[in-house]
């Protein structure tokens, strides 16, 4: 679990620096034109640009995540394989974003698909980790059913 969050908090960093160095905000480079840009936005809300400037709300929010996991990480030693790969990348992308708002008081987003609102791996890294936590709740719960 811990590896995994320290690659995706390592992978995002790296990928949000090598873009700031290379973008200014706003500025986009097509990679696929009309369909997947490189955009830099500095993002100072949250998922789909929801709760502009509260920087301090969602910090102590990726605080209380990150801190529960780690409270709980003993256990999730125990977990299955998916809950584990889950709950790392979960734990990696909430990092990945804290660190921006504690540095820089915004996240760096740059994955832009123009049908969707711009992101980054961290965001990526914490939405796969929820659904693959989910998944297998949900997949449990059906067999309890059963």
């Amino acid at each position: 679990m811990l590896p995994i969050a320290f690659g995706i908090l390592l992978v995002d960093q790296l990928s949000k620096y090598l873009v700031h160095l290379k973008l200014v905000p706003g500025e986009s480079i097509p990679i696929i034109k009309g369909v997947f840009h490189i955009s830099l936005i500095h993002n100072t809300g949250c998922a789909f640009g929801m709760f502009q400037h509260q920087a301090a709300i969602l910090m102590i929010l990726s605080i209380l995540t990150i801190a529960m996991i780690l409270i709980f990480y003993r256990q999730a030693a125990g977990l299955e394989c998916i809950l584990q790969v889950g709950v790392g990348l979960l734990l990696g992308g909430a990092s990945g974003n804290l660190v921006d708002r504690l540095r820089s008081g915004y996240v760096i987003d740059f994955l832009d698909f123009k049908v969707w609102p711009v992101f980054n791996l961290a965001d990526s890294a914490v939405t796969i980790g929820v659904v693959l936590i989910l998944w297998k709740l949900c997949h449990k719960k059906d067999r309890i059913q059963d």
